[in-house]
């Protein structure tokens, strides 16, 4: 259980030493003048030839610091105006905002990490390409509207920690258990996210399964997908707790009832979304290269179609994987594979082939579904991958431009988003895509590196001395912890329609 204490604001430089009974004060209210303080009488001096020359200079001096300020103020207005990464900036914070700005959330930060220092203001963390500005317009606080962008914000803190904990909510699975598992530190959870001009307000039980009455959910894709169906489960069994009705032999796919509100969940498993013959075990240990049929989506997903009400559908990080490569039931290549004799493909191929089959699909089928499209998950590694001793022990979110270039994530995320355009532009007969909406977590995600398990993927990983061997995790989520904004996030978009 997290613990509570107080965040004490210092005023920093403050002079605490007594102060003589006379003295030299300066005068408000002038420029430079100086009065003579004592027994309760004050004065100022006698205009000298020095002090008048005193105070020429500092007029002269004060005029060049107006000077200064004005041409640095002009010329970071043209940059904002025509600098390609100028929404990354984010707005001047409001007096009440910036004060609770001061001070992190100071909650038993423990142990490593520290942050990059910040780059310089026009680093990208990612490019803009379609689906809509990523800028905020004026918009009044607290009133989400069609003018405020969900998706592009910054973390703040928030003292009233999660909405659930490892005690309250059964459905966090071991791997995701950052609390029980020994995470020492919980500044983590004292974060919310914060839209550019809005708020977004937190996740409401009562209200979603009130809505959701008679309807069915599905939450397809892979392993990020089985965390997020988590979260989504521990914030509504505040109200009611699930049934599980269901699962395949391997517990990857997954359903669970609501009796009172006959709400049904299902959790999907179709890491690439097209069909895909897997010869690796739960550790990532293959004994063959992956099969993918790039032009056939998965059966397990699309047969079910016509059930679901809602659908939140992604796909992600497995494309990196060594994969030999089908259409049209031939091999065309593949990426990294043992057979020399396959021409060598980017995974960038395979993941637009499959987002657009998928895309394709989703517009033309005559059930319409409301159906989220949950953008690329970033990982957080450092010092190496998962496969190569790789670590994420940071304790604090990363603000805008600490993140780095994030090359390979930013061209993932652009397939995304062109491909996503694609799929909305369509207006064949029954291609309508109105029902399908775009949940762009990337930015948010991005700006979280301290939101993973690391070692405490594995029950207290450091029990035997913290020289221990561990494998870390720094692509999935702790639970609580970044990925319930996603809900948050979501019920505010079907408040919208």
């Amino acid at each position: 259980m997290p613990t509570t204490s107080t965040v004490t604001a210092e005023r920093r430089g403050t002079d605490t030493t007594e102060v003589p009974t006379s003295t030299w004060c300066l005068l408000p209210g002038s420029a430079i003048t100086w009065v003579w303080r004592g027994m309760g009488m004050e004065w100022p001096p006698a205009p000298t030839p020095a002090l008048q020359l005193q105070r020429k200079a500092a007029a002269v001096v004060g005029s060049a610091l107006k000077l200064l300020l004005f041409v640095i103020l002009a010329g970071l207005a043209v940059r904002l105006l025509a600098g390609p990464a100028a929404y990354l900036l984010p707005p001047t914070a409001a007096p009440d905002e910036a004060a609770r700005l001061v001070a992190a959330p100071g909650r038993g930060r423990t142990g490593g990490g520290g942050g990059t220092p910040p780059s310089e203001a026009n680093d990208l963390i990612f490019d803009v390409t379609g689906s809509g500005p990523l800028t905020a317009p004026d918009k009044k606080e607290d009133s989400p509207g069609e003018s405020c962008n969900l998706f592009h914000g910054e973390w703040v803190p928030h003292s009233s920690g999660p909405a659930y904990t490892n005690a309250s909510c059964r459905f966090i699975e071991s791997p995701q258990n950052c609390m029980t598992n020994g995470r020492p530190d919980t500044d983590y959870l004292y974060w919310r996210w914060k839209p550019y001009g809005c708020d977004i307000p937190l996740f409401d039980s009562k209200k979603f399964l009130d809505g959701m009455r008679g309807k069915h959910w599905a939450l397809i894709g892979d392993s990020i997908l089985r965390n997020h169906v988590q979260s989504l489960l521990c914030l509504v069994s505040k109200v009611e707790d699930a049934t599980e009705v269901y699962h395949d032999s391997t517990f990857k796919s997954r359903r669970w009832h609501f009796p009172s509100h006959n709400f049904t969940v299902s959790l999907i498993w179709a890491p690439f979304l097209v069909k895909a013959k897997i010869f690796e075990d739960d550790d990532g240990v293959s004994t063959a290269d992956l099969q993918l049929h790039l032009d056939v989506l998965e059966t397990n997903w699309t047969s079910q179609w016509e059930s679901f009400d809602h659908v939140v559908i992604s796909t992600g990080q497995w494309f990196f994987k060594t994969a030999v490569y089908w259409e049209n039931g031939a091999e065309i290549g593949c990426h990294s594979c043992q057979n020399k004799n396959l021409k060598e493909m980017a995974p960038e191929y395979s993941f637009r082939k499959a987002l657009s089959a998928a895309f394709r699909f989703i517009v033309s089928s005559p059930h319409k579904p409301g159906v989220f499209y949950r953008t690329w998950t970033p990982a957080h590694f450092e010092n190496g991958e998962w496969f190569s001793g790789g670590t994420c022990n940071r304790t604090s979110p990363f603000k805008p431009g600490e993140a780095g270039d994030r090359e390979s994530d930013n061209k993932m995320w652009r397939i995304e988003r062109e491909e996503f355009d694609k799929a909305m532009a369509n207006k064949a007969p029954n291609g309508n895509a109105d029902h399908l909406k775009l949940l762009d977590t990337f930015e948010l995600s991005l700006l979280r590196p301290d939101g993973h398990p690391g070692p405490y993927r594995t029950y207290h990983p450091y029990e035997k001395g913290m020289t221990a061997k561990v494998q870390n995790d720094c692509l999935h989520w702790c639970l609580p912890g970044p990925i319930d904004a996603w809900n948050d996030i979501i019920m505010q978009m079907l408040a919208k329609d």
